[in-house]
């Protein structure tokens, strides 16, 4: 039944099960490319089944249809919820799940076939791109216009980090977009040479900064305190986590492009602010981390729990990695090895992952209308299942990259290299093996997320929630349970 006395929940389900899907197809495909790194003949001699096509397919997949449709999820679930209204459009937020599938499945198709702009994270070509941002604006105008029509006064902190990450992405993502079409399916940007680089990389960091970051931090300040039924640790923390991440992380994108032809201080400013990005991102992760004060007995018994706070513990970790892997004398190691491949899905798997897994394992049962999930003991499964995966996968990639940057710096007495470069491939060969294994488990998990979101949503219907009247009493498990004494209760 759709009301303005009700929140819009279809919406909700239909990006959650979205979600779930192209999670298993994203995650299939880079098992996949993993595997023809360690049996190259699985490319079966097949140009769309080669590494270089199915490799952006794998990374958008994971990113813009995984990821994404988990933050359209909850984003739209967060605000309304915390507004305490009704979506500002239905027709519009209908628009948006819609657009955005005929973008995911376009990206599906061309990706393949060859179609390519050759930008990382922004491949697709630009009559896709125009679609983006099409979709983009209409989803700023639902989140935006519900914010502005909320019966409350406060806008909690979760919407200010989904915000910045609507409003960052839209502005990223048309500056770097900006093309010349040559054919129906070909451009050439408009930038050329290091400045090319230059803004691919502000767009491409930030695509880290804002969508698997800034969104993410939204369903950490929502879904955290309502699943452990504490208030956030530090609201006041929380503001100040917020401005200075958003601040600092746009300057950081030149460390991308270390011992390259852009000019040194500009390497040394991106190297500066990705050092200074370790206090914001950490005063965050202290913070999710210790909103558990007085309920850690709660992760014994509640696996969505356990991938909220473990989450926390990639972010940290991932957060600790990137800046130490920007100084120039550590990156001249790291530099166009596996260890970034590591960190990249140290933060992926375990922090993206894992949050996005735990919140929509929040939502799944009350879009159905049901106290949990189908099977809690899978769910259990899930967890050590693909936190197995991740420390397989990301500590053969982090052995890998090491041994290949010293292989690669080796020289003999009368200056000569010591290895050959294939020398170096050769000795990463049981690596390959290994991250193909961890990858698999991970996948496993999310296969398992699959069949237990099919079962618990089977047989049921969409439920729009009523909306609570404002004069009814709200406890500090309420909507803003998150929050401290002087916010309100009902944020």
């Amino acid at each position: 039944m759709e009301s303005s006395l009700n929140y819009n929940y279809k919406i909700v389900r239909q990006f959650a099960i979205a979600t779930v899907v192209w999670g298993v197809i994203g995650m299939a495909a880079g098992v996949f490319i993993a595997a023809q790194l360690a049996w190259p003949a699985l490319n079966f001699d097949i140009a769309w089944l080669s590494y270089g096509r199915l490799r952006p397919l794998h990374t958008n997949a994971v990113i813009f249809a995984f990821g994404i449709c988990g933050l359209f999820a909850t984003s739209y679930y967060v605000v309304q919820r915390t507004c305490q209204v009704r979506l500002f459009s239905d027709k519009l937020a209908a628009f948006t799940f819609w657009g955005w599938q005929a973008v995911l499945v376009a990206a599906a198709i061309t990706l393949p076939m060859g179609f390519t702009r050759g930008k990382e994270y922004a491949e697709l070509e630009w009559p896709i791109a125009i679609l983006i941002a099409i979709v983009w604006v209409a989803y700023a105008v639902v989140f935006f216009g519900t914010i502005l029509k909320r019966k409350v006064q406060h806008i909690y902190v979760a919407n200010w980090f989904f915000g910045a990450y609507i409003i960052a992405v839209a502005v990223l993502h048309i500056v770097n977009g900006m093309s010349l079409p040559v054919s129906a399916m070909k451009s050439y940007s408009v930038y050329a040479g290091v400045q090319d680089a230059m803004i691919q990389w502000w767009y491409g960091h930030n695509a880290v900064g804002f969508i698997l970051t800034a969104g993410y931090l939204g369903m950490v300040y929502y879904f955290i305190p309502k699943q452990a039924e504490r208030p956030v640790y530090s609201y006041r923390l929380s503001i100040v986590h917020f401005w200075a991440l958003i601040f600092t992380y746009m300057w950081a994108g030149p460390h991308h492009l270390h011992y390259t032809a852009l000019p040194d201080w500009t390497q040394s400013l991106g190297m500066v602010f990705s050092l200074i990005l370790l206090a914001p991102s950490w005063g965050g992760m202290i913070n999710g981390v210790m909103t558990l004060s007085g309920a850690w007995h709660k992760l014994r018994s509640d696996p969505i729990l356990k991938f909220l706070i473990v989450s926390l513990s990639f972010y940290g970790m991932a957060t600790f990695e990137g800046p130490m892997m920007s100084i120039k004398t550590i990156n001249s190691l790291s530099h166009y090895t596996d260890w970034t491949v590591a960190h990249v899905h140290a933060g992926a798997l375990g922090w993206v992952g894992f949050i996005t897994m735990g919140s929509i394992y929040y939502l799944i049962p009350r879009l159905a209308g049901k106290k949990e999930m189908y099977s809690v003991q899978l769910v259990e499964a899930h967890f050590w299942v693909a936190t197995i995966g991740i420390v397989l996968y990301i500590a053969a990639m982090w052995i890998a990259g090491v041994m290949q940057g010293l292989m690669w710096r080796a020289v003999n007495p009368d200056g000569t290299l010591t290895y050959t470069f294939a020398e170096s491939v050769k000795a990463t060969y049981p690596y390959y093996a290994v991250r193909f294994l961890g990858g698999l488990l991970y996948l496993s998990g999310m296969l398992m997320m699959a069949f237990n979101t099919w079962k618990t949503l089977a047989g049921t219907v969409n439920v729009d929630a009523p909306i609570p009247q404002l004069h009814k009493p709200h406890d500090v498990h309420a909507e803003a349970c998150a929050v401290e004494s002087h916010v309100p209760t009902h944020a």
